[in-house]
């Protein structure tokens, strides 16, 4: 198990937090809300995604010689981070809805 193999995932979900908060400005939490959504979103994308797709995981220490892997938690990790950030923001603005 490689540092990098770790962190790769979680900065990508950062930066996929961080996207998405800035396009949709309804979701946008915040540098800080989107970044710590998207690292959370990020380490989970990454394991569901690249489950789903049976893509080799370089945490196992198996070789990967063309990069699958490293691709797939790139884009499992923006894509989960970016969902995460959506999801927290729907939240949050069902809990700031005043009660009627």
């Amino acid at each position: 198990m490689d540092l990098i193999s770790l962190l790769l995932p979680l900065f990508s979900g950062a930066a996929g937090g961080n996207l998405v908060g800035g396009i949709l400005k309804n979701f946008n939490l915040g540098s800080l809300g989107n970044s710590l959504a998207g690292l959370i979103g990020g380490g989970v994308g990454s394991l569901v995604l690249g489950n789903l797709l049976g893509m080799p995981m370089p945490v196992t220490g198996g070789v990967d010689p063309d990069g699958a892997a490293l691709l797939g938690q790139i884009l499992g990790g923006g894509a989960g981070g970016g969902v995460m950030t959506i999801i927290v923001g729907l939240l949050q603005k069902m809990l700031a809805r005043p009660a009627a």
